[in-house]
């Protein structure tokens, strides 16, 4: 049997849906091994306690809240310090985080202070006797690389959307924690958090995408994005690198190697060619369609669907037949 620990992500007291998908691939992992106990590690200001149903319901055997004024923003030095010795005292096998731009931060972090290594960005991993297997993809996704991690315990960082997040029939024993390093005597402190529109889904969580590249030929036409992911209702706009670096998006749209990796449900690129860097934020979509008007496009090699054609003659009709069948419920 092996454990695991699992830090479960927040965005303003709500739990991410990253969290969810990283505690259940422990649980996966936990129940492989003969029945491992998943201890999940959620941090907050007060109240954030309340996550600890939903991340028992998807497999935390053991939930441990942490809960301080200055915890409302995520505070490095405090949780990097509580999540190693939590690590340390429940003598967890594996610990994993979410590859998430707080993860990112986060992981690397409580390796160090463990004096083991790091796996990052992992889309699997498996469990042995005497090492932890993962594999990683590498050259912009045009090849998998196998790690083997020989260190105890293992930190791995999980790509979010990688595993899914799956419901587990248990109930969670929940316990409060004190933080190892008292937030306030952190030296870097985060005063404010610029938030997106309220109403904008995150890139990371939409179970949709529809992103747009130069195809659309003026930052204006961006309209038609932002009309196709209101017609779906729970997508997200994104942006190729290309279009960003123009001033089209801001930049935190951009999706490739160089900007935020997305695997929803389902990705509608268009007006994208597919150059590599692009495809390396998005091929692990689950559903691939692709608009271009031209045939031989990269991004068609990628796509389960491929839609040749006039983008502003394609989307319009698309918005319109996505009204009326869910008008027609």
């Amino acid at each position: 049997m092996a454990d695991f620990m699992v830090f479960a992500e927040t965005r303003g007291g709500n739990l991410r849906t990253v969290a969810l998908e990283t505690v259940s691939a422990a649980r996966q992992a936990a129940d492989a091994s003969g029945g491992g106990t998943v201890h999940a590690l959620v941090c907050g200001a007060a109240g954030v306690a309340g996550a600890a149903e939903a991340l028992a319901a998807h497999g935390a055997d053991q939930v441990h809240v942490v809960e301080h004024p200055q915890l409302a923003h995520y505070n490095a030095e405090s949780v990097a310090a509580t999540a190693a010795a939590l690590i340390q005292s429940t003598g967890a096998r594996a610990a994993l985080f979410s590859a998430s731009v707080e993860g990112r931060d986060l992981a690397p972090r409580v390796a160090a202070k463990l004096g083991v290594g790091l796996a990052a960005d992992v889309t699997a991993f498996e469990v042995h006797a005497d090492h932890v297997t993962a594999t990683h993809p590498v050259y912009t996704g045009k090849a998998v690389a196998t790690l083997r991690l020989v260190g105890t315990p293992a930190v791995l960082s999980i790509r979010p959307g990688a595993q899914p997040a799956v419901e587990h029939a248990g109930k969670g024993e929940v316990s409060s924690l004190a933080p190892a390093l008292d937030p306030a005597a952190a030296r870097v402190v985060v005063t404010e958090v610029g938030a997106r529109g309220a109403a904008k889904l995150d890139l990371g969580e939409a179970p949709v995408v529809v992103a747009g590249g130069r195809g659309l030929r003026a930052a204006e036409h961006f309209s038609l994005m932002e009309d196709l992911a209101a017609a779906f209702g729970n997508a997200a706009v994104g942006a190729t690198r290309a279009v960003t670096d123009d001033g089209w998006r801001d930049p935190a749209d951009q999706i490739g190697q160089t900007g935020r990796l997305v695997s929803p449900d389902l990705y509608v690129a268009v007006g994208i060619s597919g150059a590599v860097q692009h495809l390396a934020g998005m091929r692990t979509s689950r559903v691939i369609v692709a608009i271009n008007r031209d045939k031989d496009a990269p991004i068609f090699k990628v796509a389960d669907y491929g839609i040749v054609g006039d983008l502003f003659e394609i989307v319009p009709r698309l918005i319109e037949e996505i009204r009326a069948r869910k008008a027609a419920g």
